[in-house]
């Protein structure tokens, strides 16, 4: 995997968590070794990002700009309806792709190999070219068909990472929890943070 240059995916879907999508954006657009974010938001996610953040663009095209507080000119936002969009396509370079937050909706669809929209496309290419996806699921408790559609989506090449903050760092707001797990999702695809808070051990008493 490439250190520099990189394109990434970023799909949001409509499970709770608004903010770990917004975070990794903005993340995303300070890192100077990412050169393209492709961003996919589901109908439901529109509808996540109105409700938990109150953000709401009557330009589609301004939501990556809304979503970061930037120009966002690394980002291309497109329609999860527009099938034919190039990171529908194996043969367009991406090197890696997150949904965060990921619905056990989306995970059944990228599970199944459904390609029914352009996010579960996107993602399924990504698996079927052996590239780096990653998915935030964010659902609790789980049940027997959550559990095997994880089972199958791993199988199949995807990293699982479910959305559980860490306490260990001694977070002292919800930003603090957020950004320390998109820290660990960025180190999986290949774009360690150097502020991350890392576990160096601590001597018995």
């Amino acid at each position: 995997m490439q250190t520099e240059g990189k394109v990434i995916t970023v799909g949001v879907t409509g499970a709770s968590g608004a903010v770990l999508a917004q975070t990794m954006l903005r993340l995303l657009v300070a890192d100077q070794r990412v050169t393209k974010v492709h961003l996919v938001v589901t109908e439901a996610g529109l509808r996540l990002l109105s409700t938990e953040l109150g953000i709401v663009a009557q330009e589609p095209k301004r939501l990556p700009a809304l979503l970061t507080g930037t120009d966002a000119r690394k980002i291309e936002y497109f329609p999860n309806k527009d099938v034919g969009a190039a990171i529908a396509s194996g043969s367009y370079p991406v090197d890696a792709m997150v949904v965060i937050p990921c619905s056990v909706g989306t995970l059944a669809s990228i599970a199944c190999g459904t390609s029914e929209d352009l996010l579960a496309r996107a993602a399924d290419v990504c698996l079927k070219e052996g590239r780096r996806l990653i998915l935030c699921v964010r659902e609790t408790p789980l049940n027997r068909i959550h559990l095997e559609n994880m089972l199958r989506a791993q199988a199949a090449g995807a990293v699982v990472m479910p959305v559980m903050l860490s306490f260990y760092h001694g977070p002292k707001t919800i930003e603090d929890l957020v950004t320390q797990f998109v820290y660990r999702v960025l180190g999986q695809m290949g774009l360690p943070q150097g502020n991350q808070y890392r576990w160096s051990g601590k001597p018995e008493k």
